[in-house]
């Protein structure tokens, strides 16, 4: 199949998630943009923003790697590895660090990315939504405030206990270059990722949300296959799109994509252990099935979207052709 050349492709989000779609639409699409969130602080990462004032690497890293060309195997190897020795070094990836190196000869994070993308030839643009420092913030349904990323990820609190609302502070602006993209995309993937610390933060940051209202691009939300003890526990999938919906606006998501085809209970087994379960499709809830006035909700779609092995995450070659086929 010829890759399309000029359809726009913006992708959203952070984490695993991103990853995912984007080695998969790279074999489709030459016009790829990744726009990544800022408020990751765990791990390297979290390291690196602390002892050097630095914007967050980690969900970057992650993306050049997924753009990154499949000859460039050694770099690949290198920007993913991880020391696991030393008091210094250990649980550091070699990429953040790198990166990290690049913004202090530089003296920008965005310049930073951009030599790294050429070191690793990556096939289309990796863009962070903001230029500039903020936290994540999460009040609870029980009016407990949580401060920071990492402890709504790896909750010390019950995880059971659901997110009443989230902000950015302090808050911080778009990327001017971000911005772009989302008005001259054809199409914004939102996710997939974990709700409250990959996607949201994104649309927290002031101007992501005027511009999904200005774009004329199709805007397509991946929900998650699994749920996320802290952030969406006890989640169907309306509730992913009844969250994210609350956050990016009403009448702005086209495309609700939720997959339909269950795991086997030996692949599920070691996830409930992590009280992660399997977003079940409730379909009667799905506002696309009745009518909101004179419109509709978004088109739901339902596909079988799972990697048929190893982690529970969605399959890249099938996540890639579902989106080619909205194109």
């Amino acid at each position: 199949m010829k890759k399309d050349a000029k359809t726009r492709i913006v992708v959203i989000g952070g984490g695993t998630g991103i990853f995912a779609v984007l080695v998969g639409l790279k074999k489709y699409f030459h016009n790829l943009t990744a726009i990544v969130t800022m408020a990751d602080e765990g791990g390297s990462t979290g390291i690196l923003r602390e002892e050097f004032g630095i914007l967050p690497p980690g969900d970057i890293r992650r993306a050049l790697l997924a753009l990154s060309r499949e000859e460039n195997k050694i770099l690949f190897e290198l920007f993913n590895y991880r020391f696991r020795e030393g008091k210094s070094l250990s649980g550091h990836s070699f990429g953040n660090l790198m990166i990290t190196a690049l913004e202090r000869l530089t003296g920008s994070f965005e310049k930073a990315v951009g030599e790294a993308a050429k070191m690793l030839g990556t096939q289309g643009d990796v863009l962070p939504v903001t230029l500039r420092q903020t936290r994540l913030w999460a009040e609870l349904e029980n009016r407990q405030i949580i401060r920071g990323e990492t402890n709504i990820d790896i909750p010390r609190h019950d995880g059971r206990v659901r997110i009443k609302r989230a902000w950015l502070s302090p808050p911080v602006i778009i990327n001017p270059r971000a911005e772009k993209a989302i008005l001259r995309a054809d199409i914004v993937v939102i996710g997939p990722g974990d709700l409250y610390t990959s996607l949201i933060p994104n649309i927290l940051v002031r101007g992501v949300k005027p511009a999904f209202k200005k774009t004329r691009a199709k805007v397509v939300y991946l929900v998650n296959l699994m749920t996320k003890l802290g952030e969406t526990s006890g989640f169907r999938a309306s509730d992913f799109l009844k969250v994210m919906e609350r956050y990016v606006g009403k009448n702005v998501i086209d495309y609700v994509v939720v997959s339909s085809k269950r795991p086997k209970p030996n692949r599920l087994r070691p996830y409930a252990q992590e009280e992660s379960f399997w977003v079940k499709l409730d379909r009667e809830n799905f506002p696309s099935s009745r009518r909101r006035g004179n419109k509709r909700g978004p088109m739901l779609v339902i596909g079988n979207l799972v990697r048929p092995r190893g982690f529970i995450r969605h399959d890249s070659e099938k996540t890639a052709k579902l989106i080619w086929s909205l194109v």
